[in-house]
């Protein structure tokens, strides 16, 4: 059997920020307790950020509040700066994930400061947290056109040594292909930190990117339940690869990940029920099974 990976899900937070509805608090705490009890062990629950920006993760502490905590799962935050971090120290997750792009332009855009100025948000951030690192647009920018896995390392060596303990890659938009994932993995894995990916299906190249990133040494894959997502940022951005979808390919080939796939399909369709629409997630539809 391959050696265990860590699936983080982002549903909860890049899956809905893109949706048309803001659902309520409560709701988004029971997905996150829902996905909890099927066995993942890593999910980033909130995004702390403006309301006015993204207002769809608008209420954070509150849904932090109605998380039920299960033993031996990781909740963590998104941040683009101190303050975001304050908000997610306040609020008494377990985990710092930080954001900044590999473009000046789409930084700017996301976080309305440089891709400079980012790495000295990072920096001022001092926590005993664990603080993982997401590099967006680290396979092509809407905005720059193509990013050189180079300036992307480049980037990432900064973020360690600002403190990052892992690094994800994102293909925020969806452009990348296998080569370019498994470069980025393998290169990546010289940074001495927990590498992985955070991959979209937006031109349906997601899950041959992951099974490249697998081959290239990556041991973090983010996804998100049912398919959903995308960047208010970016334009056409569909959804992130389904976690139930990943789960499917990563133990048809021996890889550990510790999670229900079957319980983790009645979460998407839970989920589909909430939303009231049909999910991008082919396996919750098609079923774990061939019999």
């Amino acid at each position: 059997m391959a050696a265990p990976v860590t699936i983080c899900d982002v549903g909860p937070r890049d899956g809905l920020q893109n949706e048309a509805e803001t659902l309520e608090p409560d709701v988004r705490a029971e997905l996150v307790n829902r996905l909890a009890a099927t066995g993942l062990r890593s999910i980033e629950a909130v995004s702390f950020v403006r309301a006015e920006s993204v207002p769809q993760m608008a209420g954070a502490e509150d849904v932090v509040a109605g998380i039920e905590r299960q033993e031996g799962v990781t909740y963590s935050g998104l941040v683009l700066n101190s303050r975001g971090y304050e908000r997610l120290a306040a609020a008494g997750l377990d985990a710092v994930h930080f954001t900044l792009a590999a473009t000046d332009e789409f930084n700017r855009r996301n976080a309305n400061r440089s891709v400079d100025e980012s790495v000295a948000e990072l920096e001022r951030i001092e926590t005993e947290l664990p603080v993982s690192v997401s590099i967006s647009v680290s396979f092509g920018c809407p905005f720059e056109g193509s990013v050189e896995p180079g300036t992307v390392l480049a980037l990432a060596e900064r973020c360690v040594a600002a403190g990052a303990g892992e690094i994800v890659f994102a293909d925020t938009i969806g452009v990348g292909v296998p080569r370019q994932a498994r470069e980025l993995a393998e290169r990546g894995r010289g940074l001495g930190v927990r590498v992985g990916v955070h991959l979209h299906n937006t031109r349906n190249t997601g899950f041959a990117n992951a099974y490249a990133a697998l081959e290239g040494g990556a041991e973090v894959f983010e996804s998100s339940v049912g398919g959903i997502g995308g960047c208010p940022f970016a334009p056409r951005a569909t959804g992130n690869i389904a976690t139930e979808d990943l789960v499917f390919l990563l133990h048809g080939e021996g890889v550990e990940t510790g999670i229900d796939l079957e319980a983790l399909i009645g979460v998407s369709e839970w989920l589909e029920g909430v939303l009231g629409r049909a999910l991008p997630g082919q396996v919750y539809r098609a079923g774990a099974s061939v019999a």
